[in-house]
């Protein structure tokens, strides 16, 4: 898709029409970056965001006017999508009932679901012809103030060790807000049950080893200047934002995978902006490296009974 330019704008996506509105409101204020140049960005970063997206139950976080505007969860598929958006019907625990969730299978759908405002992105662990088997592990590290992302790139190097004494590789991504996310592929048969049994059993020994850096429980009280090992994301009713979503921050900041190295620098020079990427540079990143994530959708890993 070429950029739109205007108010409002008709184009055409691989089979598809689709008329895009309101395409120079400003979404992020700070910074002037429109509703617009989020399509742009989601039609550019396409091939490697979509792998991570296809067959997933999508959850939407809805900033019709703008981050600093109304913000609403969305995991029902909206009743008026077109004829060709494909959806999955899931039981989820917290609502008692099944919902029939947005598959993002194509750059269109991709393009409409940014239409509706969506500018963040949330899928599951697991796809939908198997829910109950996640295809990763993942450990979720919160800073708590004053920390900050350089704490977490300690914890996320200190977890990296661990696996790999387990011959468990692990890959990281930024949050594109304040911590990062560490997966650990697995792609083979495991269920919620285990992912969580060994993550949380990771957690559980690093806040008892180092105590001052990590702590496992989401209590506040208990979290400042610490760093939130967060396992309970091991559940088939959670979802992670997804790697390449935007994020609703002053800037437009994106989830972004990250090499090894990129953590140890940052953890050596005490710098966070080191890991703080904008749309605009993940695309120049995705040129250049092409998608730093994609073990996790292909390298298969047996999990260990404890670590």
């Amino acid at each position: 898709m070429s950029r739109a330019e205007g108010e409002t704008a008709t184009v055409r996506v691989g089979r598809h029409q689709l008329r895009l509105t309101n395409l120079d409101k400003v979404f992020w204020p700070q910074t002037g970056f429109t509703k617009g140049q989020m399509i742009d960005y989601y039609t550019q970063v396409a091939d490697v965001l979509l792998p991570h997206l296809r067959d997933r139950p999508l959850t939407m976080k809805r900033y019709p006017d703008g981050i600093d505007g109304e913000m609403f969860f969305e995991r029902s598929c909206p009743g008026h999508r077109p004829s060709w958006v494909r959806t999955t019907r899931i039981w989820t625990e917290s609502t008692d009932r099944y919902l029939e969730y947005c598959l993002v299978q194509d750059p269109a759908t991709l393009v409409w679901i940014a239409q509706l405002g969506a500018v963040e992105l949330h899928v599951p662990l697991s796809r939908r012809r198997a829910p109950s088997r996640p295809g990763a592990m993942v450990f979720d590290l919160d800073p708590g103030p004053p920390a900050s992302v350089v704490e977490c790139c300690r914890v996320a190097l200190e977890l990296r060790r661990r696996l790999a004494e387990h011959r468990l590789q692990a890959l990281c991504k930024t949050s594109g807000s304040k911590g990062l996310q560490v997966y650990v592929p697995l792609n083979r048969p495991a269920t919620y049950e285990d992912t969580k049994r060994v993550s949380r059993s990771l957690a559980e020994r690093l806040a008892r080893e180092q105590p001052e850096l990590v702590v496992h429980r989401q209590r506040r009280a208990l979290r400042a200047g610490k760093v939130l090992v967060d396992w309970s994301q091991n559940d088939p009713d959670r979802t992670m934002v997804a790697v390449y979503s935007l994020r609703a921050r002053p800037r437009p900041t994106v989830s972004t995978p990250v090499g090894w190295g990129e953590v140890e620098d940052c953890a050596r020079t005490g710098d966070p902006e080191r890991l703080v990427f904008t749309a605009g540079q993940v695309l120049d990143r995705v040129a250049r490296h092409g998608d730093l994530f994609r073990p996790v959708l292909e390298l298969r890993q047996r999990l260990p009974d404890q670590v």
